[in-house]
């Protein structure tokens, strides 16, 4: 066909694929087809032309349709989602559907679409969850302001066959679906507002509210969402029944703190978003010398009004320095992050210890800080290994009732391969605190490379529930996990994510897609990995990792091999 026959066009194209179809075909196929018309005719059909859609092909349990509007092609997308989901059926035969949404440039020859614009929708489409949908950052800037529900941004991931990245946004969160409510009370404490009109004092602030959450989830009877969860809401404007919803919680604290001439002024208000009333709000005026004090109160408030009693355990050790308190704060936030933050919280550590020999909180962050800095960025084993082994115990002699103190020797033991002495530790820290995710979060990786498959991945699912927006290094354990699973594209696709996807995890993400076969895209990663980690080599890992099976050790070294990583 000639090139004058061939339109140019503009267009939001709409690729649906039924989930799992062979698997429902080979079940019952009868049941399978007849579901199908009904999906099709009862759903998909009445959902395009409601929106000006026309279906330009069908492919056995496919659908490809385009829309001359982007917000079309979304708001189509949404209606099949949440009319498939509405549909009563069995689980094993109820018919989902991944969609993925492309706006791009389409040619028509007649007969049927083609082009840039359709292959990149049907690539979207395979990265979408079961019942989710997966669109293109040029759909994203269309539909701002004019699609209500909320897509999550998964940042730019490189999809199979194509050269250039594309930046994904995933409806509902890839990594979440709908959270159920757990039994018991279940809390998010967003972050508190800084009042004071001065950005010094934001780390200060900030610390009230990682304190309050460090206590509130160590209260038995209580599910408290982790911190690192709720920063995402800092300094945005918030619905709190959307925020309940996307961490699957009933209950939200909001606050704000002020610090001037010497106090501490918080306003604080306890909402149950299913009933919309403010189950409790109160006003503190305390100096700052009293602001421990003052966090002790507002907990027990709290605790009081969601539990009907005062349950608080054991008081976590408070430091006697509130520059050192100050300087902890800050080094919370610098740790992971880099090589760079991380010798940056080194030094603040190292003066809050200074200031406060016993400062267990400070000295727990110190053993971590120095474990980090020899495991995974390439620090001289000696003497920060010793440091962190010291560190760590004495944080803990220090303060027993600390669980975070415990969690820091737990994962130390471990790389120190002292199992039963770290299984002990882990198990401690969740006596002391259940909603503990960073301890459920280590304990994945434990038993991942104890070979304990099945385990990691049900630790990591219980902290992904307690942090559903995680730090970098939850999804890299579950990255891990999946991968020593041998579920290659489901490890893909986490490792993918934007929150892990420049980190140490790269080594995972190019070991999984080697064993895919896409040989190329792994030694792609691997290089980019070994920009960041000059000093990574598999006889390196091998030695520093808390290896206790052979078989996962064998298969984690034959993916670093085929993704071209070095040996020494």
């Amino acid at each position: 066909m000639t090139d004058r026959f061939l339109q140019r066009r503009l267009a939001a194209i709409v690729v649906a694929d039924v989930v799992g179809y062979s698997r429902l075909m080979e079940a019952d196929e009868a049941a399978t087809v007849a579901n199908l018309r009904e999906l099709r005719s009862g759903v998909i059909e009445p959902a395009v032309m409601r929106h000006n859609g026309r279906i330009f092909k069908v492919m056995g349990d496919g659908f490809l349709i385009e829309f001359g509007s982007a917000v079309d092609a979304v708001a189509a997308a949404l209606e099949m989602q949440q009319t498939t989901t509405a549909i009563e059926a069995s689980g094993d035969r109820r018919l989902l559907l991944r969609i993925g949404v492309n706006l791009g440039d389409v040619i028509d020859d007649g007969s049927d679409i083609l082009g840039d614009g359709v292959n990149v929708a049907a690539r979207l489409e395979t990265q979408a969850a079961p019942g989710g949908i997966c669109i293109s950052g040029s759909v994203h800037g269309e539909i701002v302001g004019k699609i209500g529900d909320r897509f999550f941004d998964a940042g730019e991931r490189y999809l199979k066959n194509l050269t250039r990245p594309v930046h994904v946004w995933h409806w509902p969160d890839a990594l979440q679906s709908i959270l159920p409510l757990p039994e018991c009370p279940s809390l998010a404490v967003l972050p508190f507002t800084n009042m004071s009109g001065d950005e010094a004092d934001a780390p200060f602030v900030d610390g009230l509210t990682e304190d309050l959450i460090t206590d509130l989830s160590r209260t038995a009877g209580l599910f408290v969402i982790a911190r690192n969860s709720v920063y995402g809401y800092k300094g945005k404007p918030v619905d709190v029944k959307l925020v309940a919803q996307e961490l699957g919680v009933r209950y939200v604290l909001e606050g704000s703190a002020r610090r001037a001439m010497g106090r501490v002024r918080i306003n604080a208000q306890l909402v149950d978003t299913l009933g919309g009333q403010h189950l409790w709000a109160d006003r503190f005026d305390r100096t700052v010398e009293d602001v421990f004090e003052l966090q002790d109160e507002v907990n027990a408030k709290i605790v009081e009004a969601l539990v009907g009693r005062l349950t608080i355990p054991t008081p976590r050790n408070r430091p006697k320095s509130f520059e050192a308190y100050d300087l902890c704060v800050r080094a919370r936030l610098l740790t992971e992050e880099s090589p760079q933050t991380e010798r940056e919280a080194y030094m603040l550590l190292q003066r809050a210890v200074k200031l406060d020999p016993s400062y267990a909180e400070a000295l727990g962050l110190l053993a971590y800080n120095r474990w980090l800095a020899w495991t995974h960025f390439g620090e001289p084993e000696d003497p920060n290994r010793r440091m962190a082994v010291t560190s760590a115990q004495k944080a803990v002699d220090l303060d027993p009732n600390d669980a975070g103190c415990r969690y820091v020797l737990g994962t130390i033991l471990a790389y120190e391969r002292r199992w039963e002495e770290s299984d002990a530790a882990f198990a401690k820290a969740l006596e002391l605190d259940p909603n503990h995710a960073d301890t459920w979060a280590a304990m994945s990786d434990m038993s991942v490379l104890d070979g304990r498959v099945a385990d990691g991945l049900a630790q990591i699912e219980k902290a992904l529930r307690l942090n559903p927006h995680p730090t970098c290094w939850y999804l890299c354990h579950l990255g891990q996990a999946q991968y020593a699973a041998h579920d290659y594209e489901a490890a893909t696709a986490t490792l993918r994510r934007k929150e892990t996807y420049r980190t140490n995890s790269r080594k995972f993400l190019a070991a999984a897609l080697a064993q895919l076969g896409h040989s190329e895209e792994a030694r792609r990663e691997a290089e980019l990995f070994l920009i960041a980690h000059p000093h990574f080599t598999i006889g390196h890992w091998l030695s520093s990792q808390p290896l206790r099976d052979a078989a996962v050790r064998d298969h984690f070294v034959d993916g670093f091999r085929k993704a071209g990583l070095p040996e020494m």
